[in-house]
C-alpha cells in the first residue's frame, strides 16, 4: 500500500473524530514518529509503498486514534516549553495555556531586573501544588538551576511519571504526595512563588470538551462541581496565606468564565496587586496575586 493511500485511509477514520486539517495534522505526526518522514518527506515520497512491518504500525496506530486515544499517550511523551516529558493516562497531557503560565513566572523571576532584586532566582523557593507530570515544577527548575523547587500531588502514579520526568531532564525536584484541600502549613517552609493549575472545569461544561479528553485522561485533575467550582483554588489561597513569604507570588491557571469570582474571592482574603492575564487566544487563563 502506498503512502498517500494510508494517509487517505487515516483522513478518512479519523474525521469523526477531528477536522479534516486536524485528522491530516495527526496522520503526519506519526508518519514522523514511526518512519521518521517530516512533511516534505512525504510530499516527495506519497507513492511509496510501505513494508508490512511499518503497515502494522500505522494501522495499530490508526485504530488507537480511531477510539478518541490522545497521540501523546499513544506515543508515551510530549513537548512542553522545549523539554520532552513522558505522559500517560495518570497525568493530565500539557497545555499551550500552561507553557505560557510559566513563561509569565520567568519574565518576572529570571529577568535582569530580578537579578539585582528579592526575587533573584538564586534563592527563589517554587511549590507546583498538584504538579501532575511535572511540567511546571521541572520546566521552572530548568529554567532556575539555582531555585529550590518542590511539587506536590495527590496522586502517588502521576508523582511516579513526575519523578521520571524530572530524571529525563536532568533535573532535581522535592516530590511530595499531599492533598491540596487538606494541606498543612506547618508542614511546609515558607515559599517565593505557589503555582498551581488545579481542576477548575465545571461538571456542566463536560458537553463542550472533546471526547479524548473526556475519556482517556484523568477527571479528578479536570473537573470540580459546579456548586463550589473554586474549591480548590480557594484551599490553595488559604495556604498561600500562611506559607507565602513577604513579597511572594501566588500564580494559578484559571477558567476562563470565573475570572471574575477569582479576583472576588482572593481580594476577601486580603489578597492584593491581583493581576489577570490573557491567554494566545485572548481568553482570561491565569491570575497573579500578592500581599504586601
Amino acid at each position: 500500500m502506498k503512502l498517500v493511500e494510508i494517509a487517505t485511509i487515516y483522513q478518512e477514520k479519523l474525521v469523526e473524530l477531528y477536522d479534516s486539517e486536524e485528522a491530516h495534522s495527526l496522520f503526519l505526526l506519526v508518519l514522523e514518529e514511526l518512519l521518521g518522514y517530516k512533511r516534505t518527506d512525504y510530499i516527495l515520497n506519497k507513492q511509496t509503498n510501505v513494508n508490512e512491518v511499518d503497515l502494522l504500525k500505522l494501522n495499530t496506530t490508526l485504530l488507537d486514534l480511531s477510539c478518541g486515544k490522545p497521540i501523546q499517550y499513544i506515543f508515551g511523551y510530549t513537548e512542553f516549553y522545549g523539554l520532552k516529558f513522558k505522559v500517560n493516562p495518570s497525568v493530565l497531557i500539557p497545555r499551550p495555556e500552561t507553557e505560557e503560565l510559566v513563561a509569565w513566572i520567568l519574565s518576572i523571576y529570571n529577568s535582569p531586573i530580578a537579578a539585582n532584586s528579592n526575587t533573584s532566582n538564586a534563592e527563589t523557593t517554587i511549590l507546583d501544588l498538584g504538579t501532575g507530570s511535572g511540567c511546571i515544577a521541572i520546566a521552572l527548575k530548568k529554567h532556575l538551576p539555582n531555585a529550590q523547587v518542590s511539587a506536590i500531588d495527590i496522586s502517588s502514579e502521576a508523582l511516579t511519571t513526575a519523578k521520571e520526568n524530572a530524571v529525563l531532564n536532568k533535573v532535581t525536584i522535592a516530590f511530595v504526595e499531599d492533598d491540596m484541600l487538606q494541606l498543612s502549613s506547618s508542614k511546609y517552609p515558607k515559599f517565593d512563588v505557589i503555582v498551581s493549575n488545579p481542576p477548575y472545569i465545571k461538571e456542566n461544561e463536560k458537553p463542550e470538551m472533546h471526547t479524548n479528553v473526556l475519556h482517556n485522561e484523568p477527571h479528578t485533575a479536570l473537573f470540580v462541581s459546579n456548586e463550589q467550582p473554586l474549591v480548590f483554588h480557594e484551599a490553595i489561597a488559604d495556604f498561600a496565606l500562611k506559607t507565602l513569604k513577604p513579597h511572594g507570588h501566588l500564580f494559578f491557571e484559571i477558567n476562563e468564565f470565573l475570572s471574575n469570582e477569582m479576583v472576588d474571592m482572593l481580594k476577601l482574603k486580603s489578597f492584593n496587586n491581583i493581576e489577570l492575564k490573557k491567554d494566545i487566544n485572548g481568553k482570561y487563563r491565569m491570575l497573579l496575586a500578592s500581599r504586601y
